[in-house]
């Protein structure tokens, strides 16, 4: 047995693991692994058009890429802490209902403008600390943090299946047709959109509620 293969399955893990391109890690651990189980290039090129030709649907990820790019470098996320920077009259739960907003739509387009490390953590927490108008206690201080995690989670994981070109949808419709349930991509989209929209309603709720609670001094 070749064991060599096996060094595929390592890419994979150190790529994940580095948190570099999930389809660049794929593809070269493909191409390595296929070397190594000694192939020539012309037939690993060739099974890995095969898979891109049973899921034509995954050109449309490709597509995007140029597009998602040109707005970022354009100062995409710029723009978006500008904008809410210039809320007057700003609360905690307002600030976080618009980024929630924001962040969502953004991840419907699969426009990534946000993130705990870039955009929550020098941003976001600090501007709605300074909104609530007076010294948090320490627990209030840690419910807000837990807010500011929150409201980054909630958008990118809901909503970023409503674009039929995300890596997640093409994940599932691969599973669930290797399952032998016949589904369509832009299905699973449509489907995604409600659950998309409870969220954000959902997570607006509980910023007023908290807002309201501040405003009570802390007390339920």
């Amino acid at each position: 047995m070749n064991y060599l293969v096996l060094i595929g399955i390592v890419i994979i893990v150190v790529g994940f693991s580095l948190k570099l391109d999930v389809l660049a890690v794929v593809l070269l651990s493909g191409i390595v692994t296929g070397l190594l189980a000694k192939m020539n290039i012309l037939e690993i090129l060739r099974i890995i058009g095969k898979a891109f030709i049973d899921n034509r649907l995954m050109s449309i990820f490709f597509i995007s890429l140029p597009v998602i790019a040109l707005l970022e470098r354009n100062g995409l996320k710029e723009r978006s802490a500008k904008l809410i920077s210039k809320l007057s009259n700003a609360t905690a739960g307002k600030i976080l209902s618009i980024y929630m907003v924001i962040r969502t739509i953004a991840s419907a387009l699969s426009i990534r403008i946000g993130g705990h490390i870039q955009f929550i953590r020098p941003l976001i927490l600090p501007m709605s600390e300074a909104a609530v108008g007076r010294e948090l206690t320490e627990k209030e201080k840690e419910e807000l943090k837990g807010l500011n995690a929150g409201v980054e989670n909630y958008a990118n994981f809901f909503a970023q299946n409503i674009f039929v070109g995300s890596a997640g949808l093409l994940l599932i419709l691969g599973t669930l047709k290797e399952a032998g349930i016949e589904v369509t991509l832009k299905g699973l989209a449509f489907y995604s959109i409600p659950i998309g929209i409870v969220t954000v309603i959902l997570a607006i709720i509980q910023f007023v509620l908290f807002d309201k609670k501040i405003q009570k001094g802390g007390k339920k």
